[in-house]
């Protein structure tokens, strides 16, 4: 296994794993415990904007020859005002020649982009669609218009709400798309299907006594409503999904605002992640199936899914891809010949290592570029770990594909030889951060860059010629300066034997060295944070995956254990003063480790843990992780027997609670489809009964990831006043 550790010189607390949780040390310092100083520090640190999207404008020629383009970058960041992430985006200009970076900075001030849902530039980069919603917050205000503009003008606005063809437009990056034709006649996109109407049994109407009755009859028809379905259960795609059910393709001609929805999708699957198939004969999409019932997709890439091609002109529906597996983020490559995919094993962890695919249009023959790996062999590479492929991730000459994956700690940009299936890093060697591919164009690559205590940095560089792809020269258009006194490192920890797991073994992964807003709060706090990469996470192959189904609650627990053992005793730390922080799966290490291990931690921070994974099954959008991660296989008919809910319950922190002794703070969100807020409640009402100090706090409209503004900041001054509070100084 591997951990990170940050630290300010002076101050230490352990922390543990995004998918785990987060232990805290603190030697005899002193905190910054004062909540007008914690407040401030909070508010100066997450002004940091994080970078969400990055297009490249056309290439222009110069009157004096030289060659220049633009970059449109999207960014989002922290409004404590008004309690919102509010979006934005600047342009920059990058000069050069035939293959490297000449001058490259900004091209005025950032802009806010309010109501802007989804944009797309067109092909030849004159015209730009964009899908804006207006309106006010209450149920059934919120309208939808899709605008495409040219120039300095805004060319056309259709009102998708007045037309009543479809739903509200998907606008998330699961199913979420908006594509140009390719002759920048048309748009494609995903929408909810229209509903009927419906309305009680006892709807009372006034006569319309301006017509015959079967003329009243044959107009009313079309929009007829339906008695007694208005409280009809519709299946949603889970968390961050919730008023996604059934997905449909729409086509809006640009020149009549004609809007069409496309026939021929199998009524088994939900489309997405659509674009026109060359020469625009039809449309390439990802389907998911749904039968018999919905589960939730954020974060799984093991849904059913195949890749499929509809014709618009007879409306036939072609299977392109295994049915049987899952596949992710269709890209075509410049040429129009072929087309490159992620593709999953079905219905197995969530998260694993994936495969390269490539589909040749013309051939009609499908290939593994990349396959899984296995086990990772020193520094070589470990497979692809992500689950979506870059917009642009194609280079010029249609042979070569880019995008970013974790590999042990770190996360790196690779390019692969779809000929060859040979895979070489951008990135190695370089300072120890993390990269994430924004685009690419024509060779020209928009990247960002960030360390442990360095915000998102935005840098271009060209790719390199086949065989010299380690030389890229990348040149910064917006630098973030490093934060003072935070320092890090990795660090690799070796399991004692009785722990080496006997069929697979090895190292996981799934905390890379990027920035992230909590640590580095705490770090300028004084505390230290240890972040522990526990087998059965990402990044080291896909042995170290299928190693934790099975053992979770044990192997995971160990683990992060070992890893704080080992800190406390290299490091100058009071081991009087740990505490763990996490979430999720986080929490659910964090609670079974204060169970297991009483005497280590002084205080406990959890949110949206998952406490009882028996009582989860009925109620999460994720039951298959339930099943999978207790030790067996998942099917939709899976009714446990008793030994499986005692597997379950074995494995759970409930199973601990009567040795926790350790305080703790608990936070929910009550919206929360992927672990239910009962599950929190579960173990509030279990430490309330053995007298355990605990507080809860319960965010009524809050998700799993207790992200929202208003929610993020409350969250993190309770629980620096927790750790404070319960660690003392």
């Amino acid at each position: 296994m591997e951990r990170q550790v940050r630290e300010r010189p002076a101050v230490p607390v352990v922390f543990a794993a995004r998918a785990g949780p987060d232990p805290a040390v603190s030697p005899a310092q002193v905190l910054l415990n004062e909540p007008e100083e914690a407040a401030a520090l909070y508010r100066d640190l997450s002004r940091q904007p994080a970078l969400s999207a990055a297009c490249l404008g056309p290439e222009v020629t110069t009157q004096y020859g030289g060659c220049y383009r633009t970059v449109h970058t999207e960014w989002t960041q922290r409004d404590l005002e008004r309690m919102e992430n509010i979006r934005f985006c600047r342009q920059y200009l990058v000069f050069h020649d035939a293959d490297s970076v000449v001058f490259a900075g900004p091209a005025g001030n950032s802009v806010e982009t309010r109501g802007e849902l989804l944009s797309r530039e067109s092909p030849s980069g004159t015209m730009k669609a964009v899908l804006r919603k207006a309106g006010g917050p209450g149920a059934g205000e919120e309208k939808q218009f899709l605008e495409v503009w040219e120039k300095n003008r805004k060319l056309k606005s259709f009102n998708l709400s007045a037309l009543e063809k479809h739903g509200l437009v998907y606008e998330d990056d699961c199913f979420g798309c908006l594509s140009w034709s390719h002759s920048e006649t048309h748009l494609l996109y995903v929408a909810e299907k229209k509903r009927p109407k419906a309305e009680s049994f006892f709807q009372t109407k006034a006569l319309d006594v301006s017509g015959s009755d079967d003329e009243v009859a044959r107009l009313k028809k079309p929009d007829q409503a339906i008695k007694g379905d208005q409280f009809l259960f519709y299946e949603d795609w889970g968390e961050n999904l919730v008023s996604k059910s059934t997905p449909v393709l729409c086509v809006l001609d640009v020149e009549s605002g004609n809007i069409s929805v496309l026939e021929g999708v199998p009524e088994s699957v939900s489309p997405g992640q659509a674009f026109w198939a060359p020469g625009d004969t039809g449309v390439v999409f990802v389907g998911w199936w749904h039968e018999p019932f919905r589960l939730g997709i954020r974060f799984c890439t093991n849904r059913r899914s195949a890749l499929y091609y509809v014709d618009l002109i007879g409306g036939k529906c072609e299977l392109l891809s295994d049915d049987s597996l899952a596949v992710s983020s269709p890209r075509l490559s410049p040429d129009q010949c072929r087309i490159v995919y992620l593709r999953f094993p079905s219905l197995v962890p969530h998260q694993q290592c994936g495969q390269l695919c490539l589909y040749d249009w013309y051939t009609r023959v499908t290939s593994v570029v990349v396959d899984v790996v296995p086990r990772q062999l020193g520094e070589n590479f470990s497979g692809i770990y992500c689950s979506l492929l870059p917009p642009g991730c194609w280079s010029a000459d249609s042979q070569r594909v880019v995008f970013d994956s974790a590999q042990r700690s770190r996360q790196d940009l690779f390019a692969v030889d779809t000929q060859m299936g040979s895979v070489t890093s951008l990135t190695a060697g370089g300072s120890g951060g993390s990269w994430k591919l924004l685009t690419i164009d024509r060779d020209l690559m928009v990247a960002q860059f960030s360390t442990p205590s360095r915000p998102p940095c935005l840098k271009v560089g060209f790719l390199p010629p086949e065989g010299k792809e380690q030389a890229v020269s990348w040149v910064s258009l917006e630098e973030a300066e490093p934060i003072p006194e935070i320092s890090w490192s990795i660090r690799v920890l070796q399991p004692p034997p009785e722990q080496e797991h006997v069929q697979y073994g090895g190292p996981h992964s799934s905390f890379v060295t990027a920035w992230m807003l909590l640590p580095a709060m705490l770090c300028k706090m004084g505390f230290a944070v240890l972040l522990v990469n526990y087998r059965g996470s990402t990044g080291f192959g896909q042995d170290s995956i299928l190693s934790l189904p099975g053992n979770v609650g044990h192997q995971d627990v160990k683990d992060v254990q070992f890893a704080v053992e080992q800190v406390l005793q290299e490091e100058h730390f009071d081991a009087g003063r740990v505490a763990l922080m996490g979430g999720s799966h986080g929490g659910f290490l964090s609670c079974h480790l204060i169970g297991q291990y009483p005497e280590t931690y002084g205080a406990c921070v959890v949110r949206n843990p998952v406490i009882n994974i028996a009582s989860m099954m009925g109620s999460t959008d994720i039951p298959d992780w339930c099943v999978v991660e207790a030790g067996f296989p998942y099917s939709s008919n899976c009714l446990p027997d008793l030994n499986m809910w005692g597997e379950m319950l074995h494995k759970s922190p409930i199973k601990y609670t009567p040795q926790v002794k350790t305080p703790v703070l608990l936070m929910l969100g009550q919206e929360d489809r992927r672990v239910p807020f009962k599950q929190g409640m579960e173990y509030y009402r279990a430490l309330k009964a053995r007298n355990v100090p605990v507080r809860l706090l319960l965010y009524p409209k809050s998700t799993h990831a207790l992200s929202e503004v208003e929610v993020e900041s409350d969250s993190f001054m309770n629980a620096a006043l927790w750790l404070c509070t319960h660690l003392g100084n």
